[in-house]
């Protein structure tokens, strides 16, 4: 199953959920600004950006405007913040638009609690390749 973890990050924060999840998953973690659009096709994306100023940040939304059902299989989300879990509501709307079945689990690590919640996304990334192959 090709996978890959793509995620935006200002501060490092989902950054390091992001490589914690490519952990678990087996593959890298790609910043949205260092790949603009995924070089080849995926079964399974994970995509991951905080809010900021409690909006998307417009290089993810950029980047995930650039995925359709041909390059995706599926996405599964994550997002770090404070308190809003915008970021999500708006991948997983703007995806679903766009026919790319979305994951209804996500995950979430608060902003303060980045450290601790690194290996429950390591075994989450985990859980969701389980899924994926059942």
């Amino acid at each position: 199953m090709r996978t890959a973890v793509r995620y935006y990050s200002k501060l490092g924060n989902t950054r390091r959920i992001a490589e914690a999840i490519a952990d678990g998953a087996g593959v890298p973690a790609i910043s949205v600004t260092e790949e603009p659009a995924l070089s080849e096709p995926v079964d399974l994306l994970f995509l991951g950006g905080a809010p900021y100023a409690n909006i998307m940040a417009p290089e993810l939304r950029a980047y995930a405007e650039t995925l359709t059902p041909n390059t995706v299989g599926r996405v599964v989300l994550f997002t770090t913040s404070n308190w809003s879990r915008r970021t999500v509501l708006a991948l997983k709307k703007l995806l679903k638009q766009k026919g790319i079945p979305v994951a209804d689990e996500y995950f979430y690590a608060h902003m303060t609690r980045i450290k601790a919640r690194c290996s429950a996304a390591t075994e989450f990334a985990k859980a969701q390749l389980l899924k994926e192959k059942l």
